[in-house]
């Protein structure tokens, strides 16, 4: 079934303005296990969806709902998630610590088992992502590894058995950089993606950056299985500023990069890159009057299903971006006041969800996006994925 606006937003009106108003919450509560586990049995047809949010009570979850709004599934957090990964047969979820947090939390959709939280080994934190191994009996997640304030940190892949109930550090990857935040599964599961966003970071300074000066950010492609430097690639020295962040697969294999720019208020560079594994990072340009709106904040990347259109959403300025994945053209620019998870809805749409509650879908790049769902007290966090 093709997911429309128009189906979510009669949902919308039979189920919660009926009566209720749409500033009503109570609609939105979330159902105890044994109703989700039920739900998540029967055939929705319809789009599940997974993000990490902070609740009216100030307290943190994740959350797996439904386009238009509706809880099927709720999972407190210790404290703020960031990223969410889902393994390879759909059954797990792990949820990870925002920068620079110290946890996992791995959920089983059923409810057969708990959630189980996983710490951080000493000397490291997490950066908010992480991905199953193709096969899902691996969990990979981008660390930290930090010593006293003043000795450089450097960039970790923590290697996790996941293939049973409670993850089991087993080793790790070095990342050939500082900071890095993103990580993708690449090239049938025998590669993985990592941006290293350059940034020094610090538990006991939060997330104070300790390296503006001297930042170098870079892709690097590393071997899924033993973790040897496959390929690396870094920005022209005018740009070390620009933070590489979050990463996307286009349909062609093609990783784009979202960025965020760490220099002079002033300066407004090109905040989009394009690459492969053998093809050196390319700035995707867009136009002047386009990169000043952005506030030099690029804060999530998503590519449709079909794999033909890029979004890439600038909470800061308040802006989504269409991008195509072959030219690299500017096919649509949205507003949308702090959006920025972006999920994959449909063949060719995205749900995008915003840190005041609401939830839009973006049928066509070229036209304005239709909110679905609003929860007052909610704040979506930056990443959201398709189930």
């Amino acid at each position: 079934m093709r997911w429309t606006a128009t189906d979510a937003l009669v949902l919308n009106r039979r189920r919660f303005l009926a009566g209720l108003g749409l500033t009503t919450a109570a609609a939105l509560m979330t159902l105890p296990v044994q109703a989700a586990v039920k739900l998540l049995g029967a055939d929705l047809d319809e789009p599940l969806f997974a993000s990490a949010r902070r609740n009216t009570d100030g307290s943190h979850a994740v959350a797996i709902l439904t386009a238009d709004g509706r809880d099927v599934m709720e999972v407190p957090l210790p404290a703020r998630g960031h990223g969410v990964a889902l393994s390879p047969d759909g059954r797990r979820l792990a949820a990870f610590a925002r920068r620079p947090g110290q946890f996992i939390m791995v959920i089983d959709r059923s409810g057969e088992t708990p959630p189980q939280l996983t710490q951080a080994e000493p000397g490291r934190h997490y950066y908010g992502h992480g991905v199953f191994s193709a096969d899902g009996r691996l969990l990979y997640a981008v660390e930290n590894a930090f010593g006293t304030v003043g000795e450089e940190t450097q960039g970790r892949v923590g290697v996790y058995d996941a293939s049973g109930e409670i993850l089991k550090r087993i080793g790790e990857f070095e990342t050939h950089g500082i900071g890095p935040h993103d990580i993708l599964l690449a090239e049938q599961g025998r590669v993985l993606v990592v941006a290293n966003g350059g940034i020094d970071t610090h538990p006991v300074t939060g997330r104070e950056m300790l390296n503006v000066d001297t930042m170098k950010p870079s892709i690097v492609y590393l071997d899924a299985a033993a973790g040897a430097l496959l390929a690396q690639h870094e920005l022209d020295k005018d740009l070390h500023q620009l933070s590489l962040r979050h990463m996307a697969l286009d349909g062609r294999g093609q990783v784009w990069v979202g960025g965020q720019f760490e220099g002079e208020k002033s300066r407004f560079p090109q905040l989009v890159v394009r690459l492969e594994r053998d093809r050196k990072m390319e700035l995707v340009p867009l136009k002047s009057d386009v990169l000043a709106q952005l506030d030099n904040y690029i804060g999530s990347v998503s590519v449709n299903a079909s794999g033909d259109v890029v979004a890439l959403s600038c909470p800061r300025g308040g802006r989504i971006l269409y991008m195509a994945a072959d030219s690299g053209a500017l096919l649509g620019l949205d507003t949308i006041t702090d959006g920025c998870g972006l999920a994959a809805i449909d063949g060719h749409g995205f749900l995008i969800s915003d840190g005041n509650g609401g939830l839009s879908l973006a049928e066509d790049p070229g036209t304005r996006a239709q909110s679905l769902a609003f929860v007052p007290g909610i704040s979506w966090d930056n990443h959201m994925l398709a189930l």
